[in-house]
């Protein structure tokens, strides 16, 4: 897979077009302690719709370089853009899944212009209050000390709903996999950057271009948040899986890529 030295770190990604060559672009961004292999399901599907699928490793995750210590949202943000500059894109159709979507609601913020579309997935707006600091930075300390093996099985039951570890083995494992691969240095530092994110339910009224928010209806870790981003945003739809938790593009591919398909077909 092709990899470019976007700042101060190598960048693995995957770049898939259709036949034709296309300008329509669509933009993945994984989430925590995943990488860009979660997006199998959808990069052959939508290219094979026209579309140029770009898919990165974020830093510090799959096969990226890292950086130890702390990784901010703006760090990921900043990688994106610059992916998207070396690639020479100017506009995207951008999608994050749950850390990818909070990365993906700060590249709407901090470079709007370059957001021909957003969809956020399974993803928490809210900055975090203190307790949540707090957890989120034991966490980084634990995974760090005791490495990603055992808190790959203590969360995989969040990351997708508890029904689909037994009903899915195939998506659990590979969710398993990308988890215990993952780097623990790279995941504690994203953990501690997401300790400090920004609330970005206020800026959210301001998104202009077409949004989807997509919901798994058994997410663990929703407690509503996706009908107050559909709220928030004045040109979204809302689309809620049903048989999906967290990670509804892996539990229920062929689900998720009807909406999304639906969506592109209208941006």
């Amino acid at each position: 897979m092709p990899e470019a030295q976007i700042n101060d770190v190598t960048l693995s990604y995957t770049d898939r077009s259709p036949e034709s060559g296309s300008e329509n672009v669509l933009l993945l961004l994984h989430g925590h302690a995943f990488d860009r292999s979660m997006w199998e399901p959808q990069i052959g599907h939508f290219a094979a719709l026209g579309w140029r699928v770009i898919a990165p490793d974020l830093r510090g995750f799959g096969g990226s370089g890292l950086t130890p210590g702390i990784v901010y949202t703006e760090e990921f943000t900043a990688d994106t853009v610059a992916l998207l500059d070396h690639l020479g894109i100017d506009t995207a159709v951008v999608l994050g899944y749950s850390m990818g979507g909070q990365v993906a609601m700060e590249i709407q913020h901090s470079h709007p212009q370059r957001v021909r579309a957003l969809a956020i997935v399974d993803t928490i707006p809210q900055g975090e209050d203190a307790a949540g600091k707090r957890r989120r930075n034991v966490v980084a300390d634990r995974l760090v000390t005791e490495g990603m093996h055992d808190y790959a099985a203590d969360v995989l039951g969040l990351m997708i709903g508890g029904y689909n570890v037994e009903k899915l083995p195939a998506v659990a494992g590979k969710v398993l996999e990308m988890i215990r691969a993952s780097s623990a240095v790279g995941s504690a530092a994203a953990m501690r950057g997401r300790a400090a994110r920004r609330d970005f339910s206020g800026t959210l009224s301001a998104v202009t271009v077409p949004a989807l928010v997509v919901v798994g209806a058994d997410d663990a870790f929703d407690g509503g948040a996706a009908v107050h981003m559909h709220e928030l945003m004045p040109h979204s739809t809302l689309a809620v899986i049903e048989g999906a938790g967290h990670t509804p593009s892996m539990e229920q591919p062929a689900s998720f890529n009807a909406v999304l398909q639906a969506f592109l077909s209208g941006v």
